[in-house]
């Protein structure tokens, strides 16, 4: 009998490489009003470059879910590792040229065609391992991406207060070297077939095109990444400019707070969610995202703006590997294509949701508060979607339409 390859180093790969997608999102945020003190970078800019990073995924995944699959997943992998390494990295010398803007803009393009690559490789190769509880794998695979964020606050937080941040490009230099680490990992790793090649192959894009339920399923995603970056990348400068404290707790009360409350929402729903309703958990998710929103917006004392974006960060935390769940589950044979459209949708809300948010808040005085507040249109879109996929999907999981 041939010898059934063990993938558990596969998992902790992708693993790692999900936490790792943390840099493309939150630490160049931990930077931006150093950014405006020192290079005079508008909070429009701060809202474009956003747009660049997720607008570069957005387009990374397009070509991968189409492509991957013929270019081989593992050299597919590990390019997102290198160009998540060498984006990074590019970041301390691209700012010194004569434009800052345009360096961070090119660094931004770099390590977002890395994060690109590791949303829509990383869920179908996690899904294809053989492992007991495939919601649980997909929540905690998601998890790191949590656990990603809050060790990367907490180090960069660390040095800059021990070092100053006029020397955050020797940290930047540090995080660019662990993406092309794992790069190597990856290279050695075993990989499981591709999701869907079974049972008759998987679906086609055209296939996919046709069913309504995929459509819900991408509009849910675009929601979900809208909500969640929206509140995650302004969340650092939101506490140090609106709730007037330091730039290390700014980052502790923000970014770091709103990582560790999603981190335990993404573990419990990893631990419960073989006894869930995914659409009924994801429903309350909704509603708990719009009152955090209000608390932050709408409260006059900085504790309860402060316990509003925890709520937001808790209640956001199962939307996104909840909806992967769910298009597992109800469409089998998606594959790499599925995962792929999905990534894009979620990317597209990354790339609306804070550029609207540093939109609305330059058009309004530079006030974060306003800026916010796009968030609420958001989540009740979110609210409509899930109601019409209760309507169209309301039966057993496993059926493509």
């Amino acid at each position: 009998m041939p010898r059934i390859p063990d993938y558990s180093s596969t998992i902790h790969a992708c693993w790692f490489s999900s936490g790792l997608q943390a840099l493309s999102v939150v630490y160049v945020p931990l930077l931006f009003l150093h950014f405006q003190r020192e290079m005079g970078i508008t909070l429009a800019q701060l809202g474009s470059l956003m747009f660049f990073n997720f607008g570069t995924q957005f387009l990374m995944d397009m070509v991968a879910a189409k492509y991957a699959d013929r270019l081989g997943i593992r050299r597919c992998l590990v390019a997102s590792q290198g160009l998540m390494g060498l984006g990074i990295a590019s970041l301390s010398l691209l700012t010194l040229l004569p434009s800052p803007f345009l360096g961070l803009c090119l660094a931004s393009i770099l390590y977002g065609m890395g994060g690109g690559l590791v949303e829509v490789l990383t869920s179908p190769t996690v899904e294809a391992c053989p492992t007991r509880n495939k919601v649980a794998s997909m929540a905690f695979l998601h998890s790191t991406y949590c656990i990603g964020c809050i060790a990367i606050i907490l180090v960069s937080t660390l040095f800059f207060a021990t070092f100053g941040i006029q020397r955050w490009r020797w940290m930047t230099l540090f995080w660019g070297i662990l993406p092309l680490a794992n790069a190597w990992n990856f290279s050695q790793v075993p990989l499981p077939r591709p999701l869907g090649q079974k049972e008759g192959g998987g679906l086609s894009i055209r296939r996919l095109a046709s069913l309504p339920l995929f459509w819900l399923l991408v509009a849910l995603m675009i929601l979900a990444g809208a909500i969640e970056q929206a509140m995650a990348q302004w969340a650092s400068a939101f506490a140090e400019s609106s709730l007037q404290v330091s730039k290390s707790m700014g980052d502790l009360m923000g970014a770091c707070f709103f990582a560790a409350l999603m981190f335990v929402s993404r573990s419990l729903f990893g631990h419960a969610a073989h006894r869930l309703d995914l659409k009924v958990a994801m429903t309350t998710s909704a509603i708990l995202c719009l009152l955090g929103f209000l608390l932050t917006i709408l409260s006059p004392w900085p504790s309860l703006a402060l316990a509003g974006l925890g709520l937001s960060g808790f209640a956001v935390g199962i939307l996104w590997p909840g909806t992967l769940s769910l298009a597992a589950q109800q469409i089998p044979r998606g594959g790499t294509p599925m995962f792929g459209l999905c990534a894009l949708g979620g990317d597209m809300g990354c790339t609306l949701g804070p550029a609207m948010v540093g939109w609305c808040a330059a058009a309004w005085g530079n006030n974060l508060r306003h800026g916010l507040a796009a968030g609420l249109v958001f989540c009740l879109l979110l609210l409509a979607c899930l109601a019409a996929i209760r309507k169209t999907a309301p039966g057993v999981p496993g059926k493509e339409g």
